[in-house]
């Protein structure tokens, strides 16, 4: 069960993560006029990113929600952390 929390987790991360690299709004601050997502790529891709929790809500794993929830936050921490350093710079 553990490998596949930590799977999930990096799954959110990782929509998360294409999630922040195409904000409109971060991309216009950046002077990029491309690649900017769509309302409805981001809503789905924010559902994508919740869909691992609701499965563990469904499956009652109440446990492994906690984890994954707690994993998400620090996955939005760090790619929050190298949008900020500039590390994946979209010009």
């Amino acid at each position: 069960m553990s490998l596949l929390l930590i799977a999930t987790i990096a799954i959110s991360g990782g929509l998360l993560l294409l999630l922040a690299l195409g904000d409109p709004k971060r991309r216009r601050t950046a002077a990029v006029k491309s690649g900017a997502q769509g309302t409805a790529v981001r809503r789905l891709l924010v559902g994508a990113s919740l869909s691992p929790g609701a499965a563990w809500i469904a499956s009652g794993d109440a446990a492994a929600f906690l984890i994954w929830f707690g994993g998400c936050a620090m996955a939005g921490w760090l790619v929050t952390l190298v949008l900020a350093r500039g590390w994946l710079d979209p010009r």
